[in-house]
């Protein structure tokens, strides 16, 4: 699995998010709460949804275990903040580096490729983590928890010095 490297211009993005980890997984409460609402948000740029994820990287890697707290955002891209549903959040995307992957098959079986991109991939590129969001696009091909769904994995990077 080689990714394609591509600078991601700022975004500015609505939507949800939750605080949790690993061993308390709040996707599916995330997304229940958020795909509801999702049409009160009036000034979208595209269709696609975006699962994000903020981690504290100032972290050191090795401490990074499934108990570490982060924050998950439900979101969609927007064109401004101007209408901000009630109970919503704002948050803008830095521009800057990312390691695209693209995923195919079962949501249930993503831990694999992410097992790859971090343990594989990563440590044997010229690149290591940048402290941004880490983050997925649902697009079109996308097929919750279907062999046959599609999605795009974005690993911000920047190269080794």
């Amino acid at each position: 699995m080689i990714p394609r490297m591509e600078i991601l211009p700022e975004k500015k993005v609505i939507g949800k998010r939750v605080t949790m980890t690993f061993t308390d997984n709040k996707t599916v409460e995330l997304w229940r709460s958020f795909m509801p609402r999702r049409q009160e948000i009036t000034n979208n740029l595209t269709t696609d949804l975006l699962c994000m994820q903020i981690y504290d990287l100032s972290l050191d890697s090795e401490k990074f275990n499934p108990n570490t707290v982060f924050d998950k955002w439900a979101v969609v891209e927007v064109s401004d903040f101007e209408n901000v549903p009630q109970n919503m959040e704002m948050f803008t995307l830095p521009t800057g580096l990312y390691a695209v992957f693209l995923y195919r098959g079962d949501a249930r079986n993503f831990s694999g490729t992410f097992q790859y991109i971090f343990e594989t991939w990563l440590p044997n590129s010229e690149y290591t983590l940048d402290n941004r969001p880490h983050f997925e696009i649902l697009g079109e091909k996308y097929k919750n928890n279907s062999p046959d769904s599609e999605e795009e994995i974005w690993v911000p990077v920047k190269r080794k010095k």
